[in-house]
């Protein structure tokens, strides 16, 4: 049997008796015309061995598969999809591993890939978490191709953010300063089972060399981020007194919704131990 010819994904989930778990921040998405946007949404995904997290019932993973996907890792927490996925990698002749357990605590570069691309519907209670572990490790030189990850509209317009919007954040600094990132398209609530509240959107996250080697300590950077947009409306110079703010160019009246994603890069590397 080939991918193609596997039953549809909510007969095959009857079939298994599994049922999405709000623990796990579980909802699936059975459009076929979303996943399979979704996946060739991948850059030369026929070309790159794919990494996918919270694959579930497997609507993205067989997409990813029938976009050509010469091999895929998909890293599931949930044992429940196991009779599910494994009917899915038989069907894969060989492309399709899976890996049980959380993705936060898995070492990707013990997958065996050389390099990958990550795509994925990611679970919404930890999909900011492993966007910025992800982010860490392209700025340490991980061989992250691409990520393209479905999260909340809300989290998503805040990965692209500019500086001075009421969206700017940590996640719009950190990304901008080691990647190029975009929405891609939005997702209506209403492709999930369960529907959740909100709307979600797909967001394309490219590394870019240049800004990586200009970044000497990306966690650091994520520190400053923290202090200071934990106290948004305030100066800086209230947040972090005593601080010589002329050293990188400042006054000490800014706020952190001012402050450039390079600006937060000098002052990290200038003014903090």
């Amino acid at each position: 049997m080939t991918i193609e010819q596997l039953p549809p994904v909510a007969e095959m989930m009857r079939e298994g008796g599994l049922e999405p778990k709000k623990q796990f921040g579980q909802n699936f998405l059975f459009d076929l015309n979303l996943t399979g946007r979704i996946a060739r949404s991948v850059p030369d995904i026929e070309n790159i061995p794919v990494v996918e997290v919270g694959p579930g019932p497997g609507g993205l993973t067989r997409a990813i598969l029938t976009a050509g996907a010469p091999r895929l890792v998909a890293i599931e927490k949930d044992s429940a999809t196991a009779p599910i996925l494994t009917r899915i990698a038989d069907a894969s002749q060989g492309r399709l591993s899976v890996v049980y357990d959380d993705a936060l605590n898995v070492d990707f570069s013990a997958l065996g890939i050389d390099e990958y691309a990550i795509c994925a519907n990611l679970p919404y209670n930890v999909g900011t978490e492993l966007l910025i572990g992800w982010l860490q490790q392209m700025a340490s030189g991980a061989p992250i191709k691409s990520m393209t990850l479905m999260f909340q509209r809300e989290v998503a317009q805040r990965i692209v953010a500019r500086p001075a919007t009421p969206q700017y954040g940590r996640l719009g600094v950190l990304t901008a300063l080691i990647a190029d990132a975009r929405i891609l398209f939005d997702v209506p609530n209403t492709a999930f089972v369960p529907r959740p509240k909100v709307q979600s959107a797909v967001v394309q996250i490219i590394p870019n060399a240049d800004k990586i080697r200009a970044i000497e300590n990306l966690a650091r950077i994520e520190a400053l981020t923290a202090k200071l947009f934990g106290q948004r409306r305030k100066m800086i110079r209230g947040i972090m007194p005593g601080v010589d703010w002329a050293r990188v160019g400042l006054t000490g009246t800014e706020r952190a919704e001012q402050l450039s994603p390079e600006t937060f890069a000098r002052i990290a590397q200038i003014l903090m131990p």
